[in-house]
């Protein structure tokens, strides 16, 4: 597995996680308080998870995790404060798998 998809499942992670965060403050802003507008944030937020679901795919197929699994690491980005605590398992658990292998040198 290449270290680049780990990365981009680890950006994203956080990046959506605070994304999450935002969105959640403006909600209670704007429900409880009634001040404020959530569409911005909201479409926000929806683009970024978006693209969060496709690298958490895409790092799931690579190390052959099992569906459950990669629906529990899907949930974690639905739920604030979950992914703070989710994808450092997770980058562990992958970083344990490996990275690429080095080239075999070329025989002469």
């Amino acid at each position: 597995m290449k270290q680049n998809v780990l990365t981009r499942y680890r950006v994203m992670a956080y990046v959506t996680a605070v994304w999450l965060l935002v969105f959640t403050a403006a909600i209670i802003a704007k429900y409880g308080f009634e001040t404020g507008d959530t569409m911005l944030i909201s479409q926000i937020h929806g683009v970024l998870f978006i693209v969060y679901v496709v690298f958490a795919f895409d790092l799931g197929s690579k190390a052959k995790w099992p569906f459950g699994k990669l629906l529990w690491v899907l949930a974690a980005g639905c739920i604030p404060f979950a992914s703070f605590f989710v994808e450092p398992k997770v980058s562990r658990e992958a970083r344990a798998l490996g990275t690429d292998p080095a080239p075999a040198p070329a025989k002469a």
